[in-house]
């Protein structure tokens, strides 16, 4: 979770201003959290009140079905409501901005990446690699249930859990490339290749297979978010999904997460030492 995090605050100052080069200073003054942390410790907090509450058991078996499934979805919106209301200066687009104010939150069919930024939570939270991707489905479809929508959650989550479970890249790479985007960027496959005509796409299938390939093509956590914010467009979403990832299969750099840490409020801090259990973040 902490890895997308970085990744929003690094990619924060270059996502109207973008940078099609890994050479920058990754934390500078003008860097700030965005709607991408906020939600993403929405979904954490959300999270974290549904295992106190034993809700998260039977996450995958209850799929299609009341009870507990459907209690997750009403914490997901609650947090995200409240945090939402908090932080109202974070950065949210129109829709989403009306539906956290709203008194009867309703999803709005949205295929954009809000769904794949705030998703790390339940990759790292996952028991299994069903629970990765209902879990994505239900953060996912409060908000952002057109079918592209929840395939970017799915995809970003499911990467995680794989990464997390010791997974190699070209499994990641196989099972991305299986069920959810071929990666194929018009007969472009690189990062080289992509980044000049690369234009700010804030959809989940515009944007969702870009942050993976930075992952794929990177060689340490802080690669990946270079190689994310190197790429243009939605910059500190698309290194939002990628650092979820790559926190998981890279582990945490600790200076980064001590420096991140930095940018957010207590309210927000608290949440991220809830989620790692110590005030450390060891």
């Amino acid at each position: 979770m902490l890895g997308a995090i970085i990744g929003d605050i690094a990619g924060s100052r270059f996502e109207f201003y973008n940078h099609k080069s890994k050479d920058f200073e990754l934390f500078f003054p003008t860097c700030r959290f965005t709607d991408d942390t906020v939600m993403t410790l929405a979904v954490a907090a959300a999270l974290m009140e549904a295992a106190d509450k034993g809700l998260l058991r039977t996450v995958a078996s209850a799929e299609g079905s009341s009870g507990p499934e459907e209690s997750l979805e009403k914490l997901f919106v609650r947090h995200m409501q409240r945090l939402g209301r908090a932080y109202s200066n974070a950065g949210y687009g129109g829709r989403f901005y009306d539906w956290i104010f709203s008194r009867i939150p309703e999803p709005y069919n949205s295929w954009g990446n809000g769904s794949a930024m705030r998703v790390s939570p339940c990759g790292e939270i996952a028991r299994s690699l069903g629970d990765a991707a209902s879990l994505a489905r239900k953060s996912a479809s409060v908000t952002h249930d057109h079918p592209e929508g929840i395939r970017g959650a799915e995809a970003a989550a499911t990467a995680i859990f794989l990464a997390r479970s010791g997974r190699s890249k070209e499994e990641i790479r196989d099972h991305i490339k299986r069920y959810y985007y071929d990666m194929d960027f018009g007969g472009r496959f690189t990062l080289d290749q992509i980044r000049p005509a690369y234009e700010f796409d804030v959809s989940c299938q515009g944007s969702v297979p870009q942050a993976l390939e930075a992952f794929f093509e990177a060689d340490s956590f802080e690669d990946t978010i270079r190689n994310a914010i190197s790429l243009g467009g939605d910059s500190d979403t698309i290194a939002a999904i990628a650092g979820g990832v790559a926190e998981s299969y890279y582990g945490l750099d600790q200076d980064l997460a001590d420096r991140a840490m930095e940018y957010l409020p207590e309210e927000l801090a608290q949440i991220v030492r809830a989620w790692y259990n110590t005030d450390t973040l060891r």
